[in-house]
C-alpha cells in the first residue's frame, strides 16, 4: 500500500499545481473578455441612440440622449483543491483529488441622462471651427464634412453677403452651397485644399518708463521686445494664431499686409464660421469663390438627416461647370433605410416609432454611408464635456 502510494502521489500533486495554477490563466482571459464586452455593448448603445434620435427628429420628437459616467466590475475567482482515498474496490488504496472553482461577476454600470447646461453646451451649441479643421486634418472628406456640418454658406458679393442654406426645402440655397462643397472636394483630391488656422504678427508700442523690471521679466516671456532708443519706448511683437482659412493657395506665401487683412476679416465672424478663399491661378480657381460656412449645432444635424427621410428629401445636385471631376457626389448625406420589417445584411438596427431605422451599408454607396455615421458619432463624441460621475439624476444598475 505504501508503495501505490507514494508511485501515485507525484501524479496527484503535479495535477492540484495545474489546477491551481488556472485561476491566475483565467483571471486575465476574463478580464479581457469583459472589456470587450462592455466596449461593444456602449458602442452599439450610443449607434442605436443616434439611430432613435433620427427616428425622433423625423416625428418633430425631442431629442434625448444618456452616456454611461461608470462602469465598475467585479470578479471573484475561488479555487478548491484536496484528495480523498477511493471509496471501494482496489482503487481503495489511491487518493483522489477533488478540485472546485467559480468565477464571479459583478458589475455596476451608471447612466447619466443629458440634461441642463450639458445639453446646451453639447447638443445645442453650434460646433466651433477648430473642430471641423481637426477632423479635416484626419483625411475626411470636406463634402461629407461640409454637408454633414454645415448650416449654411454665405458667399461675399459686391452688395454685400448672401445666405445659402443647407436645406433642400430651400432649393437656390440647397444647389449653391452643394456645389460650392463639391468645389472644395475637387480641390482636396487633388491634393491642392489648405485648411490651417492663420498666424500673423501682432505689435504693440509702450512707454519704456512704465515696465518695471518684474515686467520686463514676464513680458519677455510672451513677447519679442526691442527697445527704442529715440522715443524710449518697448516694441512688443507675438505670433498671433488666428481663425481657419479653407483655401487653394499657400497662406504663408501671402505678403504680411495680405495675412493681417484676410485675418481682419475673419475676427468679425463667429466662432462657429469657417472662412474659405478660393483664387484665380491656382488649381480650382477658375471658379473663384470667397465667404464662410456657418457651422451646426449636433441638434440641428440630427433633424436635418431626421426630415431628410421623407419631409425634406435631399436630391441630385450637379457639380458646377468650372468644377473639376470629383470622386464622389451621393443624393443623400447618410442613406437611412426605413422599413416595417427588420432589415437583413445590414451592420445596425433600431426599432422606433413602429419601424426599424438602419444605415444602408449595402449598394455603391456603402463606403460612403458607413463614413458618414462613423462621422456622425464621432462628432457625437467630441460634444462630449464631462459625463459626471456623481449627482442626480442617474440610473445605476447592478445585475
Amino acid at each position: 500500500m505504501r508503495q501505490k502510494l507514494s508511485t501515485s502521489a507525484p501524479v496527484i500533486l503535479f495535477a492540484l499545481f495545474c489546477l491551481m495554477s488556472l485561476p491566475g490563466c483565467l483571471s486575465p482571459v476574463t478580464l479581457t473578455r469583459a472589456v470587450i464586452a462592455y466596449d461593444d455593448a456602449i458602442t452599439e448603445s450610443q449607434s442605436k441612440q443616434l439611430l432613435v434620435n433620427i427616428a425622433r427628429a423625423q416625428h418633430h420628437q425631442p431629442i434625448h440622449f444618456t452616456g454611461v459616467s461608470n462602469v465598475a466590475a467585479t470578479f471573484d475567482f475561488r479555487f478548491t483543491a484536496g484528495a480523498t482515498p477511493a471509496f471501494t474496490g482496489d482503487a481503495s488504496r489511491a487518493i483522489l483529488p477533488i478540485i472546485g472553482g467559480s468565477v464571479a461577476e459583478n458589475p455596476t454600470i451608471s447612466i447619466a441622462p443629458i440634461e441642463g447646461e450639458e445639453f446646451t453646451q453639447r447638443l445645442l451649441t453650434p460646433f466651433h471651427e477648430s473642430k471641423l479643421t481637426l477632423l479635416l486634418r484626419q483625411g475626411i472628406d470636406i463634402d461629407l464634412l461640409l454637408r454633414l456640418m454645415g448650416k449654411e454658406l454665405r458667399m461675399h458679393h459686391s452688395d454685400g453677403a448672401i445666405a445659402y442654406r443647407n436645406d433642400p426645402a430651400d432649393t437656390v440655397g440647397y444647389e449653391m452651397f452643394r456645389r460650392v462643397v463639391l468645389h472644395l472636394s475637387a480641390v482636396q483630391d487633388h491634393n491642392s485644399l489648405y485648411v490651417e488656422p492663420l498666424s500673423i504678427e501682432r505689435s504693440w508700442t509702450i512707454p519704456a518708463d512704465s515696465v518695471t523690471a518684474e515686467g520686463f521679466k514676464t513680458l519677455e516671456q510672451d513677447y519679442q521686445l526691442s527697445y527704442n532708443r529715440e522715443d524710449k519706448t518697448y516694441t512688443l511683437r507675438k505670433l498671433v494664431e488666428g481663425g481657419t482659412l479653407i483655401t487653394n493657395y499657400d497662406p504663408n506665401l501671402l505678403s504680411r499686409e495680405e495675412r493681417t487683412r484676410l485675418q481682419n476679416d475673419n475676427e468679425h465672424g463667429l466662432s462657429h464660421d469657417v472662412t474659405f478663399d478660393i483664387r484665380p491661378g491656382h488649381y480650382g480657381g477658375d471658379w473663384p469663390l470667397n465667404g464662410y460656412f456657418r457651422l451646426r449645432s449636433f441638434n440641428a444635424m440630427l433633424n436635418f438627416l431626421g426630415l431628410s427621410i421623407d419631409e425634406e428629401p435631399e436630391y441630385h445636385v450637379d457639380k458646377d461647370g468650372r468644377t473639376p471631376d470629383v470622386s464622389e457626389n451621393p443624393i443623400k448625406t447618410i442613406d437611412l433605410i426605413v422599413s416595417s420589417s427588420a432589415p437583413s445584411g445590414l451592420d445596425l438596427a433600431m426599432k422606433s416609432h413602429g419601424q426599424y431605422y438602419a444605415v444602408n451599408t449595402n449598394g455603391p454607396q456603402a463606403r460612403w454611408n458607413r463614413e458618414a455615421f462613423k462621422l456622425l458619432s464621432q462628432l457625437f463624441q467630441m460634444t462630449v464635456t464631462e459625463v459626471p460621475r456623481a449627482g442626480v439624476p442617474s440610473i445605476t444598475i447592478a445585475k
